[in-house]
């Protein structure tokens, strides 16, 4: 149930990531979602920021993928040994 519950949370932090043109649309003006931040800084120019957060982002997916992995391997070991 682990794998099925932490691939869903995968693909939501996935699809998330994507949605800019839906949260550019119908976010109120006082919210600023992470894509829209990420957006706003790139109209201005790439900075520094903007290269540290995509970093940060991929490392966390890469990470969270990583993860994904050697839970459902680890999975598998045990179904083995019974």
């Amino acid at each position: 149930l682990m794998p099925g519950i932490l691939g869903g949370a995968l693909m939501a932090f996935t699809l998330s990531l994507d949605d800019f043109v839906i949260t550019f649309f119908t976010s109120g003006p006082g919210s600023t979602t992470l894509p829209l931040r990420i957006y706003s800084l790139v109209k201005l120019g790439v900075t520094p920021e903007i290269n540290a957060l995509s970093t940060i982002m991929m490392v966390a997916s890469f990470g969270l993928v990583l993860l994904s992995f050697l839970l459902q391997r680890g999975g598998d070991r045990r179904v083995e040994l019974v």
